[in-house]
């Protein structure tokens, strides 16, 4: 057979470019094989504090900053703690007053601060005539997770700054959400706090009146921070690094794009629509742009501790925090 050396040369030309072409594509598609893994956990599954998480593993914003997502959830800031110091996860979604542990020997910092004022908090009061405004709720009974938790110091501090005195409320230690809402149905207590989600859903349906909002009473404050273990930080500083320019980036996302995010939210905090709605336009506000901490808020937390029983006396909060991995402006 005859081979027609010009033709077959041209033909190799023409096809050049295309396979030149597979070759960059898979070669720009190896950096998502490359992906650095981060486990990182929530301190609770279903508050919309957390969906941020949700929302840059959904979006692809982590993974185009080279970072693979294992999410999980806890159930508590103690069980966040845990998974951290037994190196089940490498980063944690916890509140504030959870770097208190750190001064107790947790191998951790907080590198971040995630939320400010606590707004995910309300006081929702059982349906009663006698019951119209938070002035009402003095003498009553308000129930609370723990004794020693961010609810039971948030109505102790309702009452301090009311001049109520120290029984202003009877600060009522009942566990979880179930069983506050049990306790309110028969009336053992006369109110309860939770995250404002469960109490615009409860509200709507006819459980009780929302009748305050502890963002409106603590300004300065850290609600939220991300917590990294001591080995990710040493080991993996990049990784580190990459994961909060993917947060913040999905902090910046959620801001601008609102009918995806609710979208995403619905199916993680497990209420009505019309209340996902909601709770994202009371919570968005809460969260920071930077992740910088305030002076304010660490003195606020500081005092917490102490007021709480958690610590003796009040710490130095710079020991407990760093402001190195965060984006540079």
């Amino acid at each position: 057979m005859r081979i027609d050396v010009a033709r077959f040369d041209r033909r190799l030309r023409r096809a050049a470019p295309a396979a030149l072409a597979l070759l960059l594509a898979a070669a720009f598609a190896a950096p998502s094989a490359a992906a650095e893994l981060l486990r990182v956990g929530k301190s609770v599954p279903e508050a919309f504090s957390f969906v941020p998480l949700d929302v840059g593993i959904e979006t692809g914003i982590f993974r185009r900053h080279g970072i693979e997502i294992e999410g999980s959830a806890l159930f508590g800031g103690g069980r966040l703690q845990q998974a951290l110091a037994a190196d089940s996860i490498d980063i944690g979604l916890g509140s504030g007053p959870e770097m208190a542990a750190i001064e107790k020997g947790s191998p951790v910092k907080a590198v971040a601060a995630m939320a400010g004022a606590p707004r995910l908090i309300a006081l929702l009061a059982r349906p009663d005539p006698a019951i119209v405004s938070v002035d009402d709720m003095r003498r009553r009974k308000v129930g609370v997770t723990t004794a020693n938790s961010l609810t039971a110091w948030l109505v102790s501090d309702l009452a301090r700054q009311r001049g109520w005195g120290p029984d202003g409320i009877a600060v009522t230690p009942l566990g979880a959400n179930a069983a506050q809402f049990a306790a309110l149905k028969t009336r053992q207590i006369d109110g309860l706090t939770a995250d404002i989600a469960t109490l615009l859903q409860a509200e709507a349906n006819g459980v009780g009146r929302i009748v305050f909002r502890f963002g409106d009473l603590v300004k300065d404050f850290h609600i939220h921070v991300i917590f990294a273990s001591n080995k990710l930080i040493a080991q993996k500083p990049d990784a580190l690094r990459a994961f909060l320019k993917g947060w913040f980036e999905t902090i910046a996302f959620m801001r601008a794009d609102r009918a995806k995010t609710i979208e995403i939210a619905k199916r993680v905090i497990s209420v009505d629509p019309a209340i996902t709605e909601r709770t994202y336009d009371e919570l968005m506000p809460m969260f920071s742009a930077d992740g910088r901490f305030d002076a304010k808020a660490l003195a606020v937390l500081s005092r917490s501790y102490v007021e709480l029983k958690i610590l003796p006396a009040e710490p130095d909060m710079k020991r407990f925090y760093t402001e190195a991995f965060l984006p540079q402006p």
